[in-house]
């Protein structure tokens, strides 16, 4: 699934292509995906010209002075640019035709994905709930420790929750917390304020280096100039069971935690 340093790297493809760029049509071959694609889309922004390409959580904006599409990637979609022309295949759903000649293409064999417009993408009942991003000033250590008081449920799960945080999905909490030496099965309110510093910083700096990276490729995901990410070669335990540990030489161990795969490392993160 694409993660929030995928998204992030679709978002830096293709907004040099939409940025000053008039959406002349938008092309709808299939309606249904998650939710059904709301002729409303094509109606607003049709004419548009393109302000912004932005990111919330794993959502991508394209912004006009008349609202925003948000374009949810789900479980295997990808936006990439083609010659507005370029025959499309039984996976590619939707265009953004431009007046450039160009055309934002959307592909998805799954149809996990979503197509919506908004006035106002904060407050669109998908993004206003969710918490604050982890590149962003709004999140710290501190923070994770306040919203972790109380709570039994693993560590883990609770820094892959959208409405603690956005963006920190399996493969990069599996990462994050190696780099932490923290244990996934350790409960999340009984974690010093000093560890949780030191957790929001190397989320921070797993998601900075996976963007750098163009992502990590498995399976699906190609980013906006349709390059593969290559963040999986630098993954340190992710994927890495009976592997030795990189710091120790200690087999890497795998266990189910909220229906994912987690990679550790028994003797380093306790």
């Amino acid at each position: 699934m694409p993660e929030l340093p995928e998204v992030e790297t679709s978002r830096r493809g293709i907004e040099p292509y939409l940025c000053g760029e008039r959406i002349d049509s938008i092309i709808i071959r299939n309606k249904r995906l998650r939710w059904p694609v709301r002729a409303e889309v094509a109606r607003q922004l049709t004419g548009q010209t393109v302000t912004s390409v932005s990111r919330r959580a794993k959502y991508l904006l394209i912004n006009t002075s008349n609202g925003s599409a948000m374009i949810h990637l789900g479980m295997s979609g990808s936006v990439y640019i083609v010659d507005h022309d370029t025959p499309a295949t039984v996976h590619e759903h939707f265009d953004f035709k431009l007046g450039s000649g160009k055309a934002l293409r959307y592909r998805d064999p799954r149809r996990f994905g979503s197509l919506h417009w908004t006035r106002d993408p904060a407050q669109h009942k998908l993004i206003r709930s969710l918490g604050p991003e982890p590149l962003g000033d709004e999140f710290s250590g501190d923070y994770l420790w306040q919203r972790s008081r109380g709570r039994r449920g693993n560590i883990k799960q609770f820094i892959m929750n959208a409405n603690i945080v956005v963006g920190v999905g399996n493969i990069y909490a599996s990462e994050a917390l190696f780099l932490a030496g923290i244990n996934p099965h350790r409960a999340a309110g009984r974690i010093s304020v000093q560890r949780y510093l030191r957790l929001a910083d190397v989320i921070r700096q797993v998601l900075l280096q996976a963007i750098k990276a163009g992502g990590t490729t498995l399976r699906d995901f190609y980013g906006g100039d349709g390059e593969p990410g290559y963040f999986q070669q630098q993954l340190l335990v992710y994927g890495r069971h009976d592997e030795p540990c990189r710091q120790c030489k200690q087999p890497i161990s795998v266990v189910v935690l909220g229906q994912r795969s987690t990679f550790y490392c028994t003797r380093c993160q306790h």
